[in-house]
This record gives C-alpha cells, sequence and structure tokens, in this order.
C-alpha cells in the first residue's frame, strides 16, 4: 500500500504537523485537513505547485495567511508570488531528507498506516528534538 505523508513545518524546517494520507490522495484536498491541525495562526505557507488551487489561496488569504504557492503551467494568467520567499521551501524539503535518513520510513516497513505514522512520528522526535 502505498501512502503519502504530509508535513507542515515550522520557520526551523521541524515537523509541527504529520498527516499520512493514501497514496493517491491529491495535496489540495489534504490541504485544509494539515492546515487545520496547525498550532497557532500561519503568517504565510510556503508550497509547492501541487496545493496550487484557487479554494484554498482564498481560504489561505481569508484566514489572514499569505500563500507563497506558485502556479501550474497550465494557468491561463500566471499567479504572483515571493519568489524571494519561496526559495525558503529547501526547508521542508530538509526535513523530508532528515525524516528518510530513518531506514524504517525511507523503506515503509510497516504494513499498517497507523504504525508507519507511528514510525514517522518517532523518527521526527528523535531527529527534531532529542
Amino acid at each position: 500500500p502505498t501512502t503519502k505523508v504530509h508535513v507542515l513545518a515550522d520557520v526551523l524546517g521541524r515537523p509541527a504537523v504529520i498527516h499520512l494520507t493514501p497514496g493517491n490522495a491529491s495535496d489540495v484536498k489534504t490541504a485544509p485537513a494539515v492546515i487545520g491541525a496547525a498550532p497557532g495562526r500561519l503568517k504565510r505557507l510556503i508550497a509547492d505547485r501541487g496545493y496550487d488551487a484557487d479554494q484554498l489561496r482564498r481560504a489561505l488569504k481569508a484566514s489572514g495567511t499569505t500563500p507563497v504557492i506558485p502556479g501550474t503551467r497550465s494557468r491561463k494568467r500566471p499567479i504572483r508570488y515571493d519568489r524571494r520567499r519561496y526559495r525558503e521551501r529547501w526547508r521542508i524539503e530538509a526535513a523530508f531528507c532528515r525524516l528518510k535518513d530513518f531506514r524504517r520510513v525511507a523503506t515503509r516497513y510497516d504494513k499498517l498506516a497507523a504504525n508507519y505514522a507511528s514510525a514517522v512520528a518517532l523518527a521526527a522526535i528523535v531527529a527534531f528534538w532529542c
């Protein structure tokens, strides 16, 4: 079974929210659940093109969060976003690389999603808070 790990990280790149979904789940449809679990109010959300949707942008702006998400190439009108801030996305990529240093997370030994989610959470605790 394939799974996707969605992570919301803080400014330092430490995972604040870890959410597991089936592998075929859309990033845009999962985003509200991940953002809703965030501790406190988000100032800005830096995400890749997989999170490009007008509905998500409107919801973020309504909650006072600045979306820093580039538009997909198929958009008729290009989306304006802060390119300088978008460069900070490396932090979440580095967080995923750090989590995948743990063999159990990288190879997904666990058959059950609950066990895999626990392994990812333990890896995050050891990697970022110990």
